[in-house]
């Protein structure tokens, strides 16, 4: 094998440009390997992420300015009182009205529920999580729209209580 030092730097030039992270070579009883750092998958992760996030957010606003808020981020006055109860959303997804896209929804303005009534669906990481009622009383209002997507703690209903 050549052990000439310009041999031994153009490997190293090939390997750095390849994307392998390392290189062995065998010659007349010889051996010689070559090898680089392996990049840490959590390293190259948290860099693509942002990238990723800020790509679909850009993404996102055209479409947002085309359209006018569906949702009401808190409640008007009118509706503030000892009787009317916010329910919130307890994570973040995707807000359903109804169980499937050609079904009645759970509930609409006016309906009486109970407590433990079922009142939509939030969809997160492609699970179905049904919002329960958590008093007895009438919906008086409905905040975010069909198919709409929902952040964590947002007002999703307001309820009078009985």
């Amino acid at each position: 094998m050549k052990t000439d030092l310009n041999y031994i730097k153009k490997l190293i030039k090939m390997l750095d440009e390849s994307g392998l992270a390392e290189i062995e070579i065998e010659e007349e009883g010889s051996k010689l390997r070559l090898s680089k750092p392996r990049p840490k998958i959590t390293q190259a992760f948290q860099q693509i992420t942002p990238q990723i996030i800020e790509q679909q957010s850009q993404a996102a606003k055209p479409q947002e300015q085309e359209t006018k808020p569906a949702v009401e981020a808190e409640p008007k006055e009118e509706f503030k009182s000892d009787k009317i109860v916010e329910v919130r959303s307890p994570m973040v997804g995707t807000f359903y009205k109804a169980p499937s896209p050609d079904a009645e929804p759970y509930v609409t303005v006016g309906s009486k529920v109970k407590k433990g009534t079922v009142l939509c669906i939030i969809e997160a990481m492609k699970l179905m999580n049904e919002i329960e009622s958590e008093v007895s009383g009438t919906v008086v209002k409905v905040l975010v729209e069909n198919a709409q997507p929902v952040e964590y703690d947002q007002p999703l209903f307001l309820i009078e209580k009985d």
